[in-house]
């Protein structure tokens, strides 16, 4: 008998999930915990268990927020173009193929007029899934179309941001929507008319620098990633060891940076009550323009007349 041998272990094989396809469960990434998607989704993208907010697309945000039925979008015929001919690891134009094939959608906005508890509101909510919520030409141009329709009409102004910034597939002319959002927004707090600016994991860089910090009252969703530059590039500029969470909802909060902090379930009804507070006196005109889409004339048919070719007769020989 020797009395060195190794022992002899069983084998246990373990074998992999079978029959779960693919999507159906989600992770969280606070607790770990595995949320069945429909649940998830049912839930406005909010764990229950852990309260951790996933990005919302812009169409179940529009949903969310309005009276249902009441929602007319505007400029959905706008779409980005490539005056760059940007050319990098992949062409501008084959990523802007590539993400309206992904979400169904012409650009990282959707803008337009809707109900809220009866009222109108002009809405514009920006969709992280189309090339990172980045703000372009198209972008910025539908967020001041959104400004100037509430300037128009005397309605308060939403704006729902969720973007990593600047579109530099665009260069200096994304940009150039730093300034012409602001200076819309400038031209709407003259007329008095509310603008409320919400803020979701991420907001940073050109649009956090913009129209997103300029509302009359700025909420943002809890826990959040809201700044300017990266932690990194920040660390390496200033050279100074940064305070833990400082580019997070709360720490914004705490700092006066944010006014409110609201969980993505009442905030239909946060905006609400701010606007039957800010909105009280404004003369809202009935947007008919917007609402009426004017049929055209059926076309007449046109009857096509067929002319019988006349019938052929075949000759009879005369008898001799």
């Amino acid at each position: 008998m020797a009395f060195f041998s190794k022992p002899k272990y069983s084998k246990v094989v373990v074998k992999s999930r079978e029959g779960v396809p693919k999507g159906v469960f989600t992770k969280c990434p606070e607790t770990g915990d595995m949320v069945f998607a429909k649940e998830l989704k049912k839930n406005l993208m909010v764990v229950p268990s852990s309260g951790y907010h996933f990005p919302l697309a812009a169409p179940d945000r529009i949903e969310s927020l309005l009276d249902p039925g009441t929602f007319v979008e505007c400029d959905s015929t706008l779409s980005s173009l490539d005056p760059l001919e940007f050319k990098g690891l992949a062409a501008y134009k084959d990523k802007l193929e590539q993400n309206r094939k992904k979400t169904a959608q012409e650009d990282a906005v959707i803008s337009g007029i809707g109900k809220m508890d009866g009222h109108w509101v002009s809405l514009a909510v920006m969709d992280f899934r189309f090339l990172g919520g980045s703000m372009g030409s198209v972008v910025g141009e539908k967020i001041t179309r959104a400004i100037e329709r509430g300037l128009e009409y005397s309605m308060p102004v939403i704006v729902v941001s969720a973007s990593g910034g600047a579109r530099m597939y665009e260069g200096i002319l994304s940009l150039m929507q730093m300034a012409k959002t602001s200076a819309a927004l400038a031209r709407l707090s003259e007329a008095k008319v509310p603008y409320f600016s919400i803020l979701t994991n991420p907001t940073m860089a050109g649009v956090m620098a913009s129209y997103a910090t300029l509302g009359d009252v700025i909420i943002a969703e809890p826990k959040a990633l809201i700044g300017f530059a990266g932690r990194r590039v920040i660390k390496e500029t200033t050279r100074a060891d940064l305070p833990e969470g400082f580019q997070t909802s709360e720490f914004l909060l705490k700092h006066g940076l944010v006014d409110q902090i609201v969980d993505r379930h009442d905030l239909r009804d946060r905006l609400i009550t701010l606007r039957s507070h800010l909105g009280v006196n404004l003369k809202t005109k009935e947007p008919t323009n917007l609402l009426s889409h004017p049929k055209k004339p059926a076309a007449k048919k046109k009857v096509i007349v067929r002319k019988t070719a006349p019938k052929k007769t075949r000759a009879v020989p005369k008898s001799k």
